[in-house]
């Protein structure tokens, strides 16, 4: 949802007008919602988008939101999953108000699916997957019965707890529910509710050989806890009839379920096993790989959880699914880097520079500030002399006229410092430019320039002897098409392989050092987020890998400060 409350917005989303009715009318006295991932796998924004809406909409109207992980597939699931899920529920700034798992239940769902076989609702049927199949009919065309669909309760019930008992190999039987196989929902045609894995649970152990499916634990894990609103994405808007079905019978606490739109993002995509599948194949570095839409792959890039909200915030909460582009979430970024990142000269591809004139041997420290959108930050001393770096497409040989960096006979301001005038230049056999020499002008120095001269253009520089170098990593899409999931073929053929670009000895001002060797504390927070961000003065904001450190200083690109994408792709 957002930080804004409703009142403060001029008109409300669809789920807001329905908890606002339920209350006026009496139907509850309060809310409660719950965000419940299934743990086989890390979070992406499309999550994030999820967790704002329960936790949002709970917080507005005074209510609460359980965290309840679906863990109910053992073969997939892990308490890695588990702990990163909470991890970045918290990161985004939300709390839960209790620790749950679908496994605390088991017993309870069990006894539920007894309840179902002794009312006749529900069957043992050892049917293959090929035979239920070829069963179910099309959603023009009913399905037919399964042969085992008219077993007596009892000897479903002595079936079903010796496939609790483990009497019986994995994929041997099912247990389905009895509904209706003309049904026009698919889903309504005696869904399986239970499978036999003879599995290891990261909670339960081998306590269990079977368990029960997604839409069966569910709907009664929200009526067990007492859900008001369970609160889905559209895909599951199919699954409602099924998830009111299974609370009638069992006569249980009357949560409901909502829908609205799932997020997705251009140029990534939002399937956990695909973003498995690029993880385990190597096609990035792990789960929080910074060209990935994980929680952990945004914060590890530098995105702030604040970002993340207002992206959330702003997208808003529909009942249709559309593609939201990723140029406002890196707007977003933007956003909130600019008030709170610390300004840094860094240099990505350095020439260096000679100011001919300049005292032999003499070091000025010019102060500049930390950020100037934040007076609290302070100032900092940048060393500057004789020998400087500056980027090399701030030079050209030969210049248009509307050309306003350094060019022959052409001046410039560099960054806190003076003005220089080019006079002259070398070039090595190959063309490239290996030294310009300038003139500087002693009545220039920023703040108190009483010169005369105009300079059209400003460039970041770094003094070559007080130069740290550092590693930086620019980041461009993962994927060379908007939609890949939409596209035919392998996902993977769609993958961009520019989408990384290492700048292994970038020279950056003797700050960054600084930054890194004097707070330890600073540098250890890297890895939950709360490290120093920086804007890398006309470049972009960038914040500290989890790999860096005083000894290798390495940075990733968080967002360009423009965003040049939608112009290059017109």
């Amino acid at each position: 949802m957002s930080d804004i409350s409703p009142e403060e917005r001029t008109s409300k989303n669809f789920l807001e007008e329905i908890v606002e009715k339920d209350l006026a009318d009496g139907r509850h006295t309060t809310i409660l919602t719950r965000f419940p991932p299934e743990p086989n796998g890390y979070l992406h924004i499309g999550h994030a988008k999820s967790i704002s809406v329960n936790f949002g909409l709970a917080d507005t109207y005074g209510g609460a939101t359980n965290l309840r992980f679906d863990d109910t597939n053992p073969i997939t699931e892990s308490v890695e999953y588990v702990e990163n899920i909470k991890r970045d529920v918290q990161w985004l700034g939300y709390q839960w108000k209790e620790e749950l798992y679908a496994s605390d239940y088991f017993e309870n769902l069990f006894g539920f699916a007894v309840q179902l076989i002794r009312d006749g609702l529900a069957y043992v049927d050892d049917s293959t997957s090929e035979e239920i199949a070829a069963l179910k009919g099309t959603p023009t065309s009913p399905g037919s019965n399964s042969p085992y669909r008219s077993r007596t309760p009892e000897e479903n019930e002595d079936l079903f707890r010796k496939m609790r008992a483990g009497e019986f190999p994995d994929g041997s039987r099912i247990l389905r529910a009895k509904i209706d196989m003309a049904s026009p929902n698919m889903l309504m045609r005696d869904p399986v509710i239970y499978r036999i894995k003879h599995a290891h649970h990261h909670r339960t152990g081998d306590a269990w050989c079977i368990y029960p499916t997604y839409d069966f634990a569910h709907g009664q894990s929200d009526a067990i806890e007492k859900i008001t609103h369970s609160i889905c994405t559209l895909e599951f808007l199919s699954h409602r009839e099924l998830y009111d079905w299974f609370i009638e019978k069992l006569g249980l606490f009357p949560s409901k379920q909502y829908e609205f739109a799932r997020l997705n993002l251009s140029y990534t995509i939002m399937s956990k096993r695909k973003l498995l599948q690029l993880v385990n194949e190597g096609v990035v570095d792990g789960w929080d790989d910074p060209r990935l839409p994980t929680i952990s792959g945004l914060r590890r890039r530098g995105y702030t959880p604040l970002a993340i909200r207002d992206f959330c915030a702003r997208i808003g909460v529909a009942k249709r699914d559309n593609l939201i582009d990723m140029s406002l979430l890196e707007f977003c970024a933007r956003e909130d880097l600019n008030k709170i990142s610390l300004r840094r000269m860094v240099v990505l591809d350095p020439v260096k520079v000679v100011i001919t004139n300049w005292p032999e041997g003499k070091v000025e420290m010019l102060e500049s500030e930390n950020n100037p959108e934040d007076p609290a930050t302070g100032n900092r001393d940048i060393p500057f002399g004789g020998e400087l770096y500056i980027e090399r497409d701030d030079f050209m040989e030969d210049a248009p006229k509307k050309f306003f960096r350094l060019s022959p006979g052409n001046s410039v301001r560099l960054k806190s410092a003076y003005i220089i005038t080019c006079d002259d230049f070398s070039k090595d056999e190959d063309g490239n430019i290996t030294e310009i020499r300038c003139t500087y002008y002693p009545d220039s120095r920023s703040g108190s320039d009483t010169s005369g001269i105009k300079a059209k253009g400003t460039l970041h520089w770094v003094s070559v002897p007080h130069a740290v170098e550092v590693e930086v990593r620019q980041y461009d899409r993962l994927f060379r098409v908007m939609d890949p999931a939409a596209e035919e073929g392998d996902f993977l053929d769609y993958i961009n392989p520019e989408s990384l670009t290492v700048i292994e000895k970038a020279m950056a001002e003797p700050a960054l050092l600084h930054d890194a060797r004097e707070s330890s504390a600073v540098t250890g927070s890297i890895s939950d987020g709360t490290g120093p961000h920086y804007q890398f003065m006309r470049k972009g904001y960038y914040f500290p890998d989890v790999s860096s450190g005083p000894d290798k200083l390495v940075y990733n690109q968080t967002v360009a400060l423009r965003d040049t994408w939608a112009k290059v792709n017109k």
